[in-house]
């Protein structure tokens, strides 16, 4: 059973039914934000299978000031110091059927390496207390670098005494150049299928497809009260497929996201024109980056992996995991 933010369960009308119907199944919330549409889509996917034997609450959220999709590369590219520096904005009000539930799946994206503005403004607003002392599990859709933003999200469940039982990682499996010229295409152009020379964009149908595998293992935990161990049984799954070179790539390029980020606000808030010059000196940076210094990039990050392979594979199985160390990236 899928509830709506109205708070009415499909097909059925009476209250006191309805009541006596969450009262006998695992409850769920879903807390989202899916700009493309494509994070929905998979946890549409994932919980399938499970939606007869359960109450799922879906409730999404929205931006005061919306962002636009596809994107301009203007307002793009404005948003990196927003997102690298959590600098939240308004979003509407949201409204939860009920205080406790068995558990809350939040579905986010990360933009430029941390949490999307919007995941982030619902974090750190007076709403997201809905999450505390509640089990979570995260739910990511990511272009292939999501370890810095869901650092980012433990931090602020840990702040929010939530429990986060669980991470699931949908991305690109294409090559990483081949990855970033088909979401350059999606972004800006709003085109998501494949072409006669290119793939199509984001996950790969088949992986959004396949998503329904998690529900029964999430189902399972709820169920039989084993949410503790549900993260085992996801990886099991294959719930997070992480490369040891993406480590390496990943913390090199975050740290020049924040010192570009404290750069850019030194101008002025996001939409400031003030900033715009520096915005400007960043995108280039950034094509140069990933278009001409990448296979460089990736070279030496293959020799770093050679050569450092005991101290990686800490690393993968910590970022694999759902504990939290302070500045781990």
């Amino acid at each position: 059973m899928i509830v709506n933010t109205t708070h009415t369960i499909i097909g059925i009308t009476c209250p006191f039914y309805c009541l006596l119907l969450q009262a006998m199944k695992p409850s769920i919330l879903v807390i989202y934000f899916s700009q493309s549409g494509q994070l929905k889509q998979i946890i549409d996917n994932m919980l399938a299978p499970i939606q007869a034997h359960c109450t799922i609450e879906m409730v999404e959220i929205k931006p005061i000031k919306p962002f636009p999709f596809p994107w301009t590369a203007d307002t793009f590219f404005d948003c990196m110091p927003e997102c690298v520096q959590q600098i939240p904005e308004e979003i509407h009000t949201l409204q939860f059927a009920q205080q406790k539930y068995d558990l809350v799946i939040l579905g986010y994206q990360p933009w430029f390496l941390s949490p999307s503005i919007p995941i982030n403004s619902f974090l750190q607003s007076a709403q997201a207390s809905i999450l505390s002392h509640q089990k979570v599990l995260t739910v990511i859709g990511s272009r292939n670098m999501w370890l810095h933003a869901q650092e980012k999200i433990k931090e602020q469940l840990n702040r929010l005494q939530a429990q986060l039982v669980g991470n699931i990682v949908f991305f690109d499996t294409n090559p990483n150049l081949t990855s970033v010229l088909t979401i350059i295409r999606w972004t800006f152009k709003g085109q998501k299928e494949a072409t006669k020379w290119m793939p199509e964009a984001g996950v790969q149908q088949k992986d959004i497809a396949a998503a329904s595998k998690f529900g029964p293992i999430i189902l399972e935990a709820l169920v039989s009260n084993t949410s503790q161990s549900m993260h085992e049984s996801l990886l099991a799954a294959d719930a997070i497929i992480l490369k040891p070179g993406l480590i390496i790539l990943e913390k090199r390029a975050i740290g020049n996201f924040r010192k570009f980020s404290k750069y850019i606000l030194e101008k002025g808030s996001r939409g400031d024109m003030a900033r715009k010059p520096r915005v400007k000196l960043f995108q280039k940076l950034l094509f140069v980056g990933v278009f001409i210094l990448s296979p460089i990039s990736n070279l030496t990050a293959e020799i770093v992996t050679l050569l450092n392979k005991k101290s990686l594979k800490k690393d993968v199985q910590y970022f694999k995991n759902i504990s939290y160390r302070k500045n781990a990236i």
